[in-house]
C-alpha cells in the first residue's frame, strides 16, 4: 500500500472512507466546469475534518498541524484537490494563536459547526508580491473603525468564504524603524465588505482554483475586527505562512502517492512488445526515485509540523517541506504522464488534471526559488541577495 501505515492509519482509513464517496469522476466534473465542489467540502466539515486545530472547548477536535496535514495529504491522495479548503487550516492558526478571548469564543463554535468559513487570507498585492514588508494595502484608525484602501492579488476562496484575514500596514513604512513594523492583522466579515469598498474580481486559472483579484476602497471595518495587537502582524501572519506551508507540502505529497500508484498500476497492466511496460528498469527507475523522494519530503513534513505544535520556531522546516514535497510530486506527475503516454492526456484518465494541480505548487504559496533565498540567508548564513 502506497504509502506505508503509521500511526495515523485509524485516521486515514475514515478519511479514505469519506473520500471514497466522491469518486475521481466528481472531481473531474468540477474541472472541467469550473466549479466549487460544495457537497464534499460540507461534508468534510460535518465529519468534523475542517476543525481539527479547533480547541475541543469550542467544537472542535483539538488536533494539531501534524493531523490537519494528514487531511490534506488524504483528500490529495484520494484524487481531489485539497486546495478548495486547505485555507481554514492554516488561517486558523493566527486566530488561535493571537485572537482575543471574544474573538474565539465568537468565531471558533461557528466555525468548527461549518456554520461560518474561514477559508480566506488576503496578504499578497500585484505590486509587491512575496515582498510582503512593502505591502500598499493601509488600515487607518479613525474613531471606532478601520478605513481600508488598496488593492489584493491571488486571494482565494472569497466567493466560498464568511470571512477572510487581511493585512494591511497601519503605520506608514517611513514611520518604523523596522520594515516588519507597523502591520496588521484583520478579521474582515466578507458580507458585510463586498459591495460596500471591497470589490471582487475574479481570475480564471490553468487549475480549477477559485482565486481573485481585490480592491478596497474606503472600506470601514469595526476596530474590533484587529487581532492582537496593531503593528504586529507580520510576526502573526508567520504562523498561518508556515502552517500553510507545512499544509501544502502534505498536499503535494498526497499527490506524489496518487501518481506513483497511477503510474505504478498502469507500468504493470500496460504491455507493449509482449511484456508489461513496468519490466523495464527505463520504466521502473523513474517510478522508484519518485517515491524515494516523496518518501523523504514526507519526513521533513512531519518535522516542521511537530516542530509546529510544539510552538517551536518551525521557519526553515516548513521551507524545506514544502520545498522537497513540490518538487517530488511534480517529479512522480511527470513519470506518470510520460509513461502514460497519450493517454496521460486524456481526461478521463485524470492524470492531466492532477499534473495542472500540483505544478501549482512550484510557485504557489512561495515559489522554489525564495525557498533557497531564505535557506542560504537564514540557515547558511550568506549574504542576502536582495
Amino acid at each position: 500500500m502506497i504509502p506505508q501505515p503509521d500511526r495515523h492509519q485509524e485516521m486515514r482509513e475514515a478519511l479514505r472512507a469519506l473520500c471514497g464517496e466522491f469518486p475521481a469522476e466528481y472531481h473531474r466534473k468540477h474541472d472541467e466546469a469550473a466549479t466549487y465542489p460544495v457537497e464534499f467540502i460540507d461534508a468534510l466539515t460535518n465529519a468534523g475534518w475542517l476543525a481539527a486545530m479547533i480547541p475541543e472547548e469550542f467544537g472542535g477536535s483539538g488536533l494539531g498541524l501534524t493531523e490537519a496535514s494528514v487531511v490534506m495529504e488524504e483528500i490529495n491522495r484520494a484524487g481531489g484537490n485539497a486546495g478548495h479548503c486547505h485555507g481554514q487550516m492554516y488561517n486558523m492558526g493566527t486566530l488561535l494563536r493571537h485572537g482575543s478571548a471574544e474573538q474565539k469564543q465568537y468565531y471558533l463554535p461557528k466555525i468548527a459547526s461549518g456554520e461560518l468559513r474561514l477559508q480566506s487570507m488576503a496578504v499578497t498585492e500585484p505590486t509587491t508580491g512575496t515582498d510582503t514588508t512593502k505591502l500598499k494595502t493601509t488600515a487607518q484608525r479613525k474613531g471606532d473603525r478601520y478605513v481600508v484602501n488598496g488593492q489584493k492579488v491571488w486571494i482565494s476562496r472569497i466567493q466560498h468564504s464568511d470571512l477572510m484575514i487581511l493585512l494591511a500596514r497601519t503605520t506608514p513604512l517611513a514611520n518604523v524603524k523596522r520594515k516588519s513594523e507597523g502591520l496588521s492583522i484583520f478579521l474582515v466579515n466578507l458580507h458585510e465588505a463586498i459591495g460596500k469598498g471591497m470589490s471582487v474580481k475574479p481570475i480564471r486559472n490553468m487549475v480549477n482554483h477559485e482565486t481573485n483579484e481585490l480592491f478596497f476602497d474606503n472600506l470601514e471595518i469595526p476596530a474590533e475586527s484587529l487581532i492582537g495587537e496593531e503593528g504586529r502582524g507580520f510576526r502573526y501572519i508567520l504562523d498561518g505562512l508556515n502552517a500553510e506551508r507545512t499544509l501544502i507540502a502534505a498536499e503535494c505529497i498526497g499527490d506524489g502517492w496518487w501518481f506513483i500508484d497511477k503510474v505504478g498500476t498502469y507500468a504493470k497492466e500496460r504491455v507493449v512488445f509482449d511484456r508489461p511496460i513496468g519490466q523495464n528498469q527505463g520504466v521502473q527507475f523513474p517510478i522508484a526515485r519518485a517515491y524515494v523522494n516523496v518518501s523523504a519530503a514526507n519526513l521533513m513534513r512531519f518535522e516542521a509540523a511537530r516542530k509546529f505544535d510544539a510552538h517551536e520556531d518551525c521557519g526553515a522546516e516548513a521551507n524545506m517541506a514544502k520545498l522537497l514535497a513540490a518538487d517530488a510530486s511534480w517529479e512522480a506527475a511527470n513519470v506518470c504522464l510520460q509513461y502514460h503516454g497519450g493517454f496521460g492526456f486524456a481526461a478521463e484518465y485524470d492524470v492531466e488534471r492532477k499534473f495542472r494541480e500540483t505544478r501549482l505548487y512550484q510557485v504557489a504559496p512561495i515559489s522554489t526559488n525564495l525557498i533557497l533565498s531564505y535557506v542560504a540567508e537564514h540557515i547558511l548564513g550568506l549574504p542576502r541577495s536582495f
